[in-house]
Protein backbone atom coordinates (compact mmCIF):
# COMPACT_ATOMS: atom_id res chain seq x y z
CA UNK A 1 0.00 0.00 0.00
CA UNK A 2 1.65 3.56 -1.02
CA UNK A 3 1.97 5.93 2.25
CA UNK A 4 0.91 9.24 1.32
CA UNK A 5 2.53 11.97 3.57
CA UNK A 6 0.69 15.34 3.38
CA UNK A 7 -1.27 17.96 5.09
CA UNK A 8 -4.03 20.62 3.41
CA UNK A 9 -1.47 22.95 1.54
CA UNK A 10 -1.67 23.18 -2.15
CA UNK A 11 1.54 20.90 -2.17
CA UNK A 12 0.28 17.84 -1.07
CA UNK A 13 -3.29 18.73 -2.56
CA UNK A 14 -2.36 18.10 -5.99
CA UNK A 15 -0.75 15.02 -5.49
CA UNK A 16 -4.18 14.11 -3.39
CA UNK A 17 -5.62 15.04 -6.85
CA UNK A 18 -3.78 12.65 -8.67
CA UNK A 19 -4.25 9.52 -6.25
CA UNK A 20 -7.77 10.08 -6.89
CA UNK A 21 -7.64 10.54 -10.06
CA UNK A 22 -5.90 7.66 -11.18
CA UNK A 23 -8.05 5.32 -8.48
CA UNK A 24 -4.66 4.50 -6.73
CA UNK A 25 -5.31 2.69 -3.42
CA UNK A 26 -3.12 4.79 -0.91
CA UNK A 27 -3.00 5.27 2.78
CA UNK A 28 -2.62 8.42 4.44
CA UNK A 29 -0.48 9.88 6.76
CA UNK A 30 -1.15 12.90 8.12
CA UNK A 31 2.04 15.59 9.01
CA UNK A 32 1.00 18.24 11.08
CA UNK A 33 3.71 20.99 10.18
CA UNK A 34 2.14 23.73 12.65
CA UNK A 35 2.81 21.05 15.16
CA UNK A 36 6.44 20.69 13.69
CA UNK A 37 5.61 16.96 12.67
CA UNK A 38 8.12 17.15 9.32
CA UNK A 39 10.87 17.25 11.71
CA UNK A 40 10.48 13.90 13.33
CA UNK A 41 13.42 11.57 12.83
CA UNK A 42 10.87 9.21 11.25
CA UNK A 43 9.83 11.63 8.96
CA UNK A 44 12.84 13.10 7.70
CA UNK A 45 13.81 9.24 6.79
CA UNK A 46 11.41 10.00 4.05
CA UNK A 47 12.11 13.24 3.07
CA UNK A 48 15.43 14.67 4.51
CA UNK A 49 14.00 18.14 3.55
CA UNK A 50 11.25 17.90 6.34
CA UNK A 51 8.11 19.08 3.99
CA UNK A 52 5.10 17.46 2.67
CA UNK A 53 4.33 15.72 -0.01
CA UNK A 54 6.62 12.77 0.52
CA UNK A 55 5.22 8.98 -0.62
CA UNK A 56 6.63 5.18 -0.04
CA UNK A 57 5.93 3.53 -2.79
CA UNK A 58 6.35 -0.48 -1.06
CA UNK A 59 9.88 0.83 -0.26
CA UNK A 60 10.54 3.88 -3.05
CA UNK A 61 10.64 6.96 -1.57
CA UNK A 62 9.52 9.97 -3.58
CA UNK A 63 9.07 13.42 -2.31
CA UNK A 64 8.35 16.75 -4.25
CA UNK A 65 5.02 16.89 -5.44
CA UNK A 66 6.15 17.28 -9.34
CA UNK A 67 8.62 14.60 -8.28
CA UNK A 68 5.77 12.32 -7.14
CA UNK A 69 3.23 13.70 -10.14
CA UNK A 70 5.88 12.80 -12.21
CA UNK A 71 6.64 9.45 -10.98
CA UNK A 72 3.29 8.26 -10.33
CA UNK A 73 2.46 8.97 -14.42
CA UNK A 74 5.37 7.10 -15.53
CA UNK A 75 4.55 4.53 -13.78
CA UNK A 76 0.98 4.11 -14.42
CA UNK A 77 0.75 5.45 -17.74
CA UNK A 78 -1.83 8.01 -16.48
CA UNK A 79 -2.16 11.70 -17.24
CA UNK A 80 1.48 11.49 -18.77
CA UNK A 81 1.39 13.66 -22.12
CA UNK A 82 2.13 12.11 -25.21
CA UNK A 83 5.78 11.54 -25.78
CA UNK A 84 5.71 13.30 -28.79
CA UNK A 85 5.04 16.81 -26.31
CA UNK A 86 7.82 15.14 -23.65
CA UNK A 87 9.97 18.45 -24.03
CA UNK A 88 6.84 20.86 -23.62
CA UNK A 89 5.66 18.73 -20.39
CA UNK A 90 8.84 18.98 -18.13
CA UNK A 91 9.40 22.53 -19.52
CA UNK A 92 5.74 23.50 -18.21
CA UNK A 93 6.01 20.77 -14.82
CA UNK A 94 9.22 22.83 -14.30
CA UNK A 95 7.88 26.05 -14.48
CA UNK A 96 5.34 25.36 -12.24
CA UNK A 97 7.68 23.89 -9.27
CA UNK A 98 10.57 26.04 -9.57
CA UNK A 99 8.40 29.03 -10.29
CA UNK A 100 4.82 29.58 -9.71
CA UNK A 101 5.08 27.21 -6.45
CA UNK A 102 7.93 29.29 -5.22
CA UNK A 103 6.99 32.50 -6.21
CA UNK A 104 2.99 32.05 -4.58
CA UNK A 105 5.11 30.63 -1.20
CA UNK A 106 6.48 33.94 -0.21
CA UNK A 107 3.71 35.95 -2.12
CA UNK A 108 1.67 34.15 1.06
CA UNK A 109 4.08 34.16 3.52
CA UNK A 110 4.37 38.62 3.10
CA UNK A 111 0.94 38.81 2.47
CA UNK A 112 -0.06 36.89 5.25
CA UNK A 113 2.23 35.69 8.08
CA UNK A 114 5.33 38.02 7.84
CA UNK A 115 5.69 40.25 11.42
CA UNK A 116 3.42 43.29 10.69
CA UNK A 117 6.13 45.19 12.79
CA UNK A 118 8.67 44.98 10.25
CA UNK A 119 8.46 46.91 7.16
CA UNK A 120 8.32 44.10 4.46
CA UNK A 121 7.53 46.42 1.80
CA UNK A 122 9.95 45.39 -0.92
CA UNK A 123 10.24 42.09 -0.38
CA UNK A 124 5.83 41.75 -0.32
CA UNK A 125 5.88 44.20 -3.51
CA UNK A 126 8.51 41.52 -5.08
CA UNK A 127 6.54 38.83 -4.60
CA UNK A 128 3.18 40.20 -5.57
CA UNK A 129 5.16 41.60 -8.27
CA UNK A 130 6.63 37.82 -9.39
CA UNK A 131 3.63 36.00 -8.57
CA UNK A 132 1.57 38.10 -11.10
CA UNK A 133 4.18 37.49 -13.83
CA UNK A 134 3.92 34.02 -13.45
CA UNK A 135 0.43 34.21 -13.80
CA UNK A 136 0.10 36.44 -16.91
CA UNK A 137 2.54 33.92 -18.28
CA UNK A 138 0.15 31.11 -17.73
CA UNK A 139 -2.78 32.93 -18.72
CA UNK A 140 -1.39 34.01 -22.04
CA UNK A 141 -0.27 30.44 -22.87
CA UNK A 142 -3.79 29.09 -21.94
CA UNK A 143 -5.39 31.39 -24.38
CA UNK A 144 -6.96 29.14 -26.71
CA UNK A 145 -6.04 25.79 -25.13
CA UNK A 146 -8.36 23.67 -23.46
CA UNK A 147 -5.50 22.22 -21.29
CA UNK A 148 -1.93 22.89 -20.49
CA UNK A 149 0.20 20.78 -22.69
CA UNK A 150 -1.25 18.62 -25.67
CA UNK A 151 -4.70 17.89 -25.60
CA UNK A 152 -5.56 15.89 -22.67
CA UNK A 153 -5.82 16.56 -18.73
CA UNK A 154 -2.56 15.89 -17.42
CA UNK A 155 -0.65 16.11 -14.69
CA UNK A 156 0.68 19.83 -15.66
CA UNK A 157 -2.51 20.83 -15.47
CA UNK A 158 -2.88 19.35 -11.54
CA UNK A 159 0.51 20.38 -10.81
CA UNK A 160 -0.57 24.00 -11.73
CA UNK A 161 -4.84 23.56 -9.81
CA UNK A 162 -2.91 22.87 -6.51
CA UNK A 163 -1.33 26.80 -6.31
CA UNK A 164 -3.66 28.36 -9.07
CA UNK A 165 -7.09 27.66 -7.14
CA UNK A 166 -5.57 29.70 -4.29
CA UNK A 167 -5.10 32.63 -5.86
CA UNK A 168 -6.95 35.42 -4.08
CA UNK A 169 -5.38 34.20 -0.83
CA UNK A 170 -2.06 35.04 -2.85
CA UNK A 171 -3.01 38.05 -4.55
CA UNK A 172 -6.17 39.64 -2.80
CA UNK A 173 -9.84 38.95 -3.89
CA UNK A 174 -9.80 40.26 -7.40
CA UNK A 175 -6.84 37.90 -8.70
CA UNK A 176 -9.05 35.26 -10.83
CA UNK A 177 -10.45 38.08 -12.79
CA UNK A 178 -6.82 39.43 -13.90
CA UNK A 179 -6.55 35.68 -15.43
CA UNK A 180 -9.74 34.08 -16.78
CA UNK A 181 -8.64 31.90 -18.93
CA UNK A 182 -6.10 30.25 -15.47
CA UNK A 183 -9.66 30.10 -13.55
CA UNK A 184 -11.25 28.24 -16.27
CA UNK A 185 -8.83 25.33 -16.06
CA UNK A 186 -9.12 26.07 -12.08
CA UNK A 187 -12.95 25.80 -12.41
CA UNK A 188 -13.11 22.90 -14.60
CA UNK A 189 -10.75 20.76 -12.76
CA UNK A 190 -12.52 21.95 -8.88
CA UNK A 191 -15.38 20.64 -10.48
CA UNK A 192 -14.31 17.03 -10.94
CA UNK A 193 -14.92 14.51 -8.17
CA UNK A 194 -11.26 13.49 -7.71
CA UNK A 195 -10.72 17.27 -6.84
CA UNK A 196 -13.30 17.35 -4.21
CA UNK A 197 -12.55 14.13 -2.61
CA UNK A 198 -8.61 15.35 -2.53
CA UNK A 199 -9.72 18.72 -1.07
CA UNK A 200 -11.63 17.10 1.55
CA UNK A 201 -8.78 14.34 2.67
CA UNK A 202 -7.81 16.91 5.10
CA UNK A 203 -11.12 16.81 7.28
CA UNK A 204 -10.99 13.02 7.82
CA UNK A 205 -8.12 14.37 10.23
CA UNK A 206 -7.48 16.64 13.42
CA UNK A 207 -4.79 19.34 12.17
CA UNK A 208 -3.80 22.34 14.38
CA UNK A 209 -5.75 25.38 13.51
CA UNK A 210 -4.14 28.08 15.46
CA UNK A 211 -1.04 29.99 13.91
CA UNK A 212 0.45 30.78 17.41
CA UNK A 213 3.62 30.74 18.65
CA UNK A 214 4.60 26.94 18.59
CA UNK A 215 2.88 27.13 15.19
CA UNK A 216 5.08 29.86 13.83
CA UNK A 217 8.24 28.84 15.10
CA UNK A 218 8.03 25.30 13.61
CA UNK A 219 6.27 27.03 10.54
CA UNK A 220 9.06 29.48 9.85
CA UNK A 221 12.42 28.45 11.72
CA UNK A 222 14.20 31.21 10.55
CA UNK A 223 12.55 33.79 12.47
CA UNK A 224 14.31 32.53 15.80
CA UNK A 225 17.33 31.65 13.92
CA UNK A 226 19.91 33.80 12.17
CA UNK A 227 22.09 32.83 9.94
CA UNK A 228 23.77 36.11 8.30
Amino acid sequence: MLKFYFNGSPNPTKVALYLEEAGLPFEPVKIDTRKGEQFTPDYLKVNPNGKVPAIDDNGTIVFDSNAILLYLAEKTGKFLPAASVRGETLSWLMFIATGVGPYSGQAVHFKHFAPKDQNHDYAHNRYQYETDRHYRILDAHLNGRDTMVGDDYSIVDMALWGWARMLPFKLGDDAFARYPNVKRLVDEISGRPAAARAIALKDKFTFKAEMDDEARANMFKHMTTKVA
